[in-house]
């Protein structure tokens, strides 16, 4: 609790206040300490969280200006930024988190010289907003705790014992080529994945370089993205940021009847993400929800010019008891807009469950060095297959086919008005690459939850597994929801259309349709009375038509009697 501390100010005049501001002194102002103010200044620099709880003010909706009485989560939550180097926190709505935030901040630029502070948001507005909260705190601190003021506007704070407070957006550039002893980095989880990964790539190495330098991340949960792959690290372990965690629970007042209203008055969803902070993606996803919490990313091996390696490829000669491996790159082209990226996935299709091994986007590859890297990716991974899409640039295809003369380059026939389909050989109606049709990607899309949620094809990259978590349905298709990208999903989408082909199933000698029927029918078995089984000497085939496997009678027509949609069982 605060405790009631009267200790007499000094006044200055108007001579000495900042641009006529009389809650702000200006720097040079000579004043006398009286004893008390001396010990009372000692304590505060010594303790943040004593400074918070005595000489912090902030606004209540209900009240106005007062003090700032803190709960103990709050105190805990300073303790955590002061002792840390590195410090996330997850926390949910409401709970005084900015105000708690910037009672730190403002002790750090107030008792500690030189401190060069950086408030960035995912919006520059909420950056500005914190700051604002910051510059309200100080203004109504006693002037013989303030320092004199050198510069103070919306955009940033200089103080004369030389700490400094900026406020921008989260980006690459927004502290680029300053020297930074804290960044504040809110609602981190709001930051667009590109932008969070390049703002890390670009600054990060720069920030932890310093002894003593912090980075403190708050944020509410949003979905899987670059926030959640640091948590996560963080609970396992991978890295060296120090995790607080407040739930709802912790706030006085909020109990099971205040859930269940709130519950009511929005959704249970919403709650579940705001409050109980659980990180969920998006809604109507492809793959499910609960699918999607269980996979496991992991760490690349090595990267090697934006090209994320988690398998090198397994050659003969380098284990006697292993055969070379079988891999297959599908590539899908950038179309050249706002932040759209060209993408291709490695896959090992030796075994199943198939295995992405490697995985490449970048949003500033050109068409013209784009076959290079996907050339020297397939030399390397065993002459893969490569299977391009060809919708918006045939460029690259075709590079691969006349400039690189690759000879695992997969073509698709397209005669006789039927239906894509892979082919390896030269004739009428053939093309260097596949064409995204509505029907492509409609099999492609179904195959591609089926192969996941029934862990037929391993997902090792979490670039990849952040963007399935966005990848959600819109109308009668399936595409990336505002502000997210699906490049490296829909690579994914073409490998799911190539594996429910003919000539791949001649390649790797196995058909996955069957065997994922078989698994099905077995389960089926299991579940059942024993029954007479009546064998009638006959060969069954399958086919997908629009996501669904239909059986092939034996002359050749669709069985409309047999249909059975995996996707509902899974």
């Amino acid at each position: 609790m605060n405790t009631d501390i009267e200790i007499e100010d000094f006044e200055i005049g108007a001579k000495d206040t900042y641009r006529d501001n009389p809650l702000l002194k200006k720097s040079g102002v000579k004043v006398e300490y009286t004893q008390e103010q001396v010990d009372e200044y000692i304590k505060c620099a010594k303790d943040p969280v004593y400074f918070a709880e005595n000489y912090v003010t902030i606004v209540n909706v209900d009240v106005g200006l007062m003090k700032f009485k803190m709960w103990d989560f709050q105190k805990e939550m300073i303790k955590v930024y002061h002792e840390n180097r590195f410090s996330i926190t997850k926390c949910p709505r409401q709970v005084g988190k900015t105000t708690t935030s910037v009672a730190y901040l403002l002790w750090l630029t107030l008792f500690s010289d030189t401190q060069n502070v950086a408030v960035l948001a995912n919006k520059g507005s909420l950056a500005r907003d914190i700051l604002g909260k910051y510059q309200l705190a100080y203004e109504n601190l006693p002037m013989f705790l303030q320092q004199g003021v050198l510069v103070w506007n919306k955009g940033n704070v200089e103080l004369e014992n030389g700490s400094k407070i900026i406020a921008a957006s989260t980006s690459s550039s927004a502290i680029r080529g300053g020297a930074f002893n804290l960044v504040f980095l809110d609602e981190f989880a709001f930051v667009p994945n590109n932008i969070a990964e390049e703002f890390f790539n670009s600054v990060y190495p720069v920030i932890s370089s310093g002894k003593t330098t912090k980075i403190i991340i708050v944020s509410t949960p949003n979905g899987m993205n670059l926030f959640y792959k640091l948590w996560m690290d963080a609970i396992n372990k991978k890295n060296n940021y120090r995790t607080f965690e407040i739930h709802w629970s912790m706030v006085p007042g909020r109990d099971e009847a205040w859930k269940e209203e709130t519950i009511r008055n929005t959704s249970l969803r919403q709650f579940q993400q705001e409050f109980e902070t659980e990180f969920l993606g998006s809604s109507n996803t492809l793959v499910s929800g609960h699918k999607l919490q269980s996979l496991v990313y992991k760490d690349p091996i090595a990267v090697h010019d934006l090209l994320r390696i988690y398998e090198y490829p397994v050659k003969e000669g380098v284990n006697e008891s292993k055969k070379d491996h079988l891999y297959c790159i599908c590539v899908d082209v950038s179309e050249g807009k706002n932040l759209d990226c060209s993408a291709f996935q490695v896959i090992d299709i030796s075994t199943i469950p198939y295995k992405q091994v490697a995985s490449y986007n970048s949003s500033s590859i050109t068409p013209i060095l784009f076959p290079t890297v996907i050339y020297n990716t397939a030399r390397m991974y065993n002459d893969a297959y490569v299977l391009v899409e060809i919708n918006n640039n045939p460029q690259v295809a075709d590079s691969l086919h006349s400039d690189f003369e690759y000879e695992n380059l997969w073509k698709v026939f397209t005669g006789n008005k039927q239906p894509q389909q892979l082919s390896s050989g030269f004739a009428r109606g053939i093309q260097m690459g596949l064409k995204m049709s509505p029907q492509v990607k409609a099999i492609g899309c179904s195959n591609l939850k089926t192969l996941i949620e029934s862990d037929k094809l391993m997902i090792n990259d979490f670039d990849t597994y952040s963007e399935l978590t966005t990848f959600v349905q819109q109308k009668n298709s399936f595409k990336a929801e505002d502000g997210a990208n699906d490049d490296l999903v829909m690579s994914l989408v073409i490998f799911s259309w190539v594996s429910t082909q003919k000539y791949f199933k001649e390649i790797v000698n196995h058909d996955l349709r069957k065997q994922i029927q078989l698994e099905n029918m077995n389960q089926v078995d299991d579940e059942m009375l024993p029954a007479p089984i009546i064998e009638d000497g006959l060969e069954h085939d399958f086919e997908i038509m629009g996501g669904d496997i239909w059986e092939v009678a034996n002359g050749g027509d669709t069985y409309a009697g047999f249909i059975k949609k995996l996707t509902d069982r899974m």
